[in-house]
C-alpha cells in the first residue's frame, strides 16, 4: 500500500525547526576493506542524537495547526521519541507528558525532562506504558503521539531520503535502513520509491528481534514471544500496522544481523568517523557488511543510516569485547591440556605468535585441565579452523566456543568456578530481569526461599535489564514444582543445563 499524496507529506513535512540537515559522510576505511564507496547519513548529530526528533516535531505541529485549541500531547517511550516529542512540545508551547516504564534509566528520564515535559513512570516495560499513557490520553484530552505507527510520523522521517538524494545526487544503488516499528523504514521507501525506484531498500534487524522478517515470512504482522534488549532502540516485539501495509509493497529486503556484528558496526562507525553510536544506529551499517558479503558485491555506492547516539557509556565495555567477535578477530576455544608442567608452554608454541587474548582454566584432575582460551585471528573463521585442525593433529580436544552465547557473556569470566566435587541436581538457567533498585534482591530471595542456589553470575551492561546465570539444586520430583516457579516468577528465563560450555567448566 502506498499511502496518498506521501511524497507531498514528505516534501512539506515541518522537521527543520527542530531538526538539522544532517551530513552524508564518507567511510574512507570501510569503503576500503568492502571495495564499495560507503556512506553514513549521521543522524546521531541531532538535537536529541537521534533521527526521532523529525517524526515527533512533524505530527506535533500538525496537531497544533489543526487543533490549535490543543491542551498538550501525550507519548509512550523510554527512548529517543520520548525527547523528540518533548522538544516539539517546548518548542510548541504545549504541554507534553511522557509515560515511561519503571525500568527506564535516569539518564533518560532526566534527558526528558530537560526539554519542560512531565514525566510520568508507569509499568515494567513499553507495552504497560502504552496502556497507561492511551488512558490518561482519553482522561485528560491529549493527543496521542505514537512513535512509528503515523503517517505524519513517517512523513517526517522520510525527510532523511529526500536530504540523501539532494546530497548524493550522482547514484546510489542500495540504502540500509534500521527496522523497529517501522516507522522509519516506511518514511524512506515510501519517499525514494515515488521518487527513484531504482534504488533498492534494505530493512536491518537484530536477530533476537526480528518482527518485520517475521511478518514479511508469514505475509502479515506477528507479535514475537520475546525481544532482545541489547539494541533497545529497535527492541519492538511487532511491526506497525500502518508502517507494514507500506513496507511489505516497498522494501526490497529485510535482514537481520547478530549483536556481535552489531558491536562491530559500532567499532567501525568509531574508526571512521570517531563517533559512537548507540546498538540500533549501527545496526544498518552491520547490515550494510553482511549484505556485501552475502551477495558479493562490489564497486557500489551504499548508504547506512546512523540513526542514533544516546549510549550508556558504561555499555562500551560489552561493545568493545563482542566487536572483535563480530569482526572475526578472535577465537574463544575450550581446549583439553595435560595437566602437568610446561603444558601451557607447549600450547602457546602451538598457537604460535598469535596474540593469546585470554587464558582461564580449572583443575579437573591429576591427568588433564581445561582452558578457555581467547585468540586474536587476522584471517577470520579460515584462522580459527587453521588453529583447530592444528590443535587436533597434537591430540588436543577442541570446542569452539565463538559463537556460544553462555560461553562469551558468562563462562568467560567463570572459568574457576567449577567444584571440586559435582553439585548434586543442578539445574542451570539464564534469566533476565528489569533493572530497578531492589530487583536483584527481590530475585534472589524468591528463588532461594526454597532451592539451593548453588551458582550466580549477575551481568549488566548498562542497559535496562539485567542478566543472570544461576545454578540451582532441585531433586528430580521437584522439576514440575520448580516450572511452575518459573512460570509464576515472570521472568524470561532458559535452561541451559546441556550447554556445552557449563559441562566444560562449571560443572
Amino acid at each position: 500500500m502506498v499511502v496518498p499524496n506521501f511524497l507531498e507529506k514528505v516534501l512539506t513535512a515541518r522537521v527543520y525547526d527542530v531538526a538539522i540537515e544532517s551530513p552524508l559522510d564518507n567511510m574512507p576505511g570501510m569503503s576500503k576493506r568492502l571495495g564499495n564507496r560507503v556512506l553514513l547519513k549521521r543522524e546521531d548529530l541531532q538535537a536529541v542524537f537521534s533521527f526521532k526528533l523529525r517524526g515527533a516535531f512533524n505530527k506535533v505541529f500538525q496537531v497544533v495547526k489543526k487543533h490549535p485549541e490543543l491542551k498538550g500531547v501525550i507519548t509512550a517511550s523510554a527512548g529517543n521519541h520520548a525527547q523528540g516529542v518533548a522538544l516539539a512540545a517546548q518548542k510548541l508551547k504545549i504541554q507534553a507528558i511522557i509515560v515511561m516504564p519503571l525500568t527506564t534509566p535516569s539518564i533518560k528520564i532526566n534527558a526528558v525532562k530537560s526539554y519542560g515535559a512531565k514525566v510520568v513512570l508507569n509499568g515494567d516495560n513499553f507495552d504497560g506504558a502504552y496502556q497507561h499513557s492511551l488512558h490518561l490520553a482519553e482522561r485528560e484530552k491529549l493527543s496521542f503521539v505514537h512513535p512509528y505507527d503515523d503517517i505524519d510520523v513517517m512523513a517526517g522521517q522520510g525527510t532523511i531520503a529526500h536530504e540523501i538524494m539532494r546530497q548524493y545526487p550522482d547514484g546510489i544503488e542500495t540504502i540500509f535502513v534500521p527496522v523497529g516499528g517501522g516507522g522509519l523504514l516506511a518514511g524512506i521507501a515510501g519517499f525514494l520509491k515515488a521518487v527513484k525506484p531504482s534504488i533498492k531498500v534494505i530493512g536491518v534487524e537484530p536477530e533476537d528481534a526480528a518482527c518485520l522478517a517475521a511478518a514479511m515470512k508469514a505475509n502479515r504482522r506477528v507479535k514475537l514471544k520475546e525481544v532482545g534488549i541489547f539494541a533497545d532502540g529497535v527492541a519492538v516485539s511487532q511491526i506497525g500496522q500502518n508502517t507494514y501495509k507500506m513496507i511489505r509493497d516497498l522494501v526490497d529486503d529485510v535482514i537481520t544481523v547478530s549483536t556481535d556484528q552489531i558491536c562491530a558496526a559500532i567499532k567501525d562507525t568509531y574508526d571512521d568517523t570517531r563517533a559512537i553510536c548507540e546498538p540500533a544506529g549501527a545496526v544498518s551499517l552491520a547490515g550494510l557488511k553482511k549484505y556485501v558479503e552475502l551477495h558479493n558485491i562490489q564497486d557500489q555506492t551504499l548508504v547506512a543510516i546512523n540513526s542514533g547516539a544516546n549510549m550508556n557509556f558504561d555499555r562500551l565495555r560489552h561493545v568493545s569485547e563482542r566487536a572483535e567477535i563480530g569482526e572475526q578477530r578472535e577465537a574463544l576455544l575450550a581446549v583439553e591440556i595435560p595437566e602437568k608442567p610446561g603444558s601451557f608452554k607447549k600450547f602457546c608454541n602451538l598457537i604460535g605468535k598469535r596474540q593469546i587474548t585470554e587464558f582461564n582454566y580449572r583443575y579437573s584432575d591429576a591427568k588433564k585441565a581445561r582452558v578457555f582460551a581467547g585468540i586474536q585471528l587476522s584471517n577470520g573463521v579460515e584462522e580459527k579452523e587453521q588453529i583447530i585442525k592444528h590443535l587436533q593433529s597434537k591430540n588436543y580436544i577442541v570446542d569452539d566456543m565463538t559463537d556460544n552465547e553462555v560461553a562469551k557473556l558468562h563462562t568467560r569470566y567463570m572459568v574457576g568456578g567449577c567444584p571440586g566435587k559435582g553439585v548434586e541436581n543442578e539445574l542451570l538457567y539464564r534469566f533476565q530481569f528489569p533493572e530497578k533498585p531492589g530487583a536483584l534482591l527481590k530475585f534472589l530471595t524468591e528463588v532461594g526461599r526454597r532451592w539451593n542456589i548453588s551458582l550466580f553470575h549477575y551481568r549488566n551492561h548498562g542497559a535496562d535489564y539485567g542478566r543472570i546465570l544461576m545454578g540451582i539444586q532441585v531433586d528430580k520430583p521437584e522439576h514440575k514444582d520448580f516450572k511452575l516457579f518459573l512460570k509464576q516468577l515472570n521472568f524470561p528465563n532458559w535452561e541451559e543445563t546441556d550447554n556445552r560450555a557449563y559441562r566444560l567448566f562449571l560443572q
